[in-house]
């Protein structure tokens, strides 16, 4: 019998992320392939991220096509999930559709509590954690996911609409940063993640874990100060509030995009998202009393790959 594969998208905020994956006669399952498009999907027209334009829709449409043609290669099945900046997008349905009409691909619209739990699951596994009390953060461009796990099952699971792309198109539209910009972004991201009614404080967790694009960003980061060189994998790399906090106060001292991409170990195609990134980590890093974070390669996509192993074994 031929190996069974299975292809999640996950259609963010900042960037769409393809893996391929070979499901195990014991249902467990190995990456065969990946594939990651930067699109910063919602940002191109209105307030906020309430509009995908013309040119964003095009953009996406080609991105699901080179998708679909290398899940096709595999023989898979395609699960494709659309998350913050569709969820809000006032022209989404449009979106899906055409999306539907051009790849014959049907975007799921997943809530951000369902989001979040996804993303736990990915951490779970890919740190096998299920005997810990684990308080679980990913930073998207459109939403953060803040989750305390116990057993493998989620406690809470806030989604909070804070993300790099998000506030950088709010207070840093030219991606220049200023000492008052930073200031007011900052309260702001303390505000929401305080205000937030699913995060309970008074939980106790024995490891925070970081999940994603911004906390590997940032963890590649201090990777290469500690090391001078770029990390293979970062799965199972910690750093510290104090490596957090340094590469904060270096990474805002630069106050343009240009400036920033000469930074040691930085990913190009962050510099101008990136400030933000930092400041939202580093306020829950305050917020919630955190000395260091390990970092899983593993996350939402994954997520998707376990939830639909485990349907199709129901």
């Amino acid at each position: 019998m031929a190996a069974k594969h299975i292809a999640a998208i996950d259609m963010g905020t900042n960037s769409f992320h393809l893996i391929i994956v070979q499901v195990k006669n014991d249902g467990t399952f190995k990456i065969v392939d990946r594939e990651r498009e930067v699109i910063r999907l919602g940002s191109g027209q209105g307030k906020d991220l309430s509009f995908i334009s013309s040119d964003e829709m095009e953009n996406s449409i080609n991105i699901m096509r080179r998708f679909k043609k290398l899940a096709e290669y595999y023989n898979a099945n395609v699960r494709a999930v659309a998350t913050s900046a569709v969820r809000e997008a006032k022209n989404r349905d449009d979106f899906i559709r055409t999306i539907k009409e051009l790849t014959s691909i049907k975007v799921e619209i997943i809530d951000g509590k369902h989001e979040a739990e996804l993303i736990y699951a990915g951490v779970n596994k890919a740190l096998e954690l299920q005997n810990k009390i684990v308080l679980c953060v990913d930073i998207g461009g459109g939403s953060t996911e803040i989750i305390l796990g116990k057993n493998g099952k989620p406690v809470f699971a806030a989604s909070i609409k804070l993300g790099a792309v998000r506030f950088s198109k709010k207070f840093f539209p030219d991606y220049i940063l200023t000492d008052e910009k930073i200031r007011d972004c900052q309260q702001l991201i303390a505000n929401e993640i305080r205000t937030d009614k699913e995060i309970n404080f008074d939980k106790k967790f024995e490891i925070a874990v970081g999940a994603s694009g911004t906390i590997q960003s940032v963890a590649a980061m201090i990777y290469y100060y500690r090391n001078g060189k770029r990390a293979k994998a970062l799965n199972g790399f910690s750093f510290t509030k104090d490596e957090l906090f340094r590469i904060t106060d270096e990474v805002l001292s630069k106050k343009t995009q240009e400036e920033r991409m000469n930074i040691k170990g930085i990913e190009e195609k962050r510099a101008d998202i990136i400030p933000v990134g930092l400041m939202i980590l580093r306020q829950i890093f305050n917020l919630f009393n955190i000395e260091e974070m390990t970092v899983s390669d593993f996350a939402l996509r994954e997520g998707i790959i376990l939830e639909s192993i485990s349907e199709e074994s129901l």
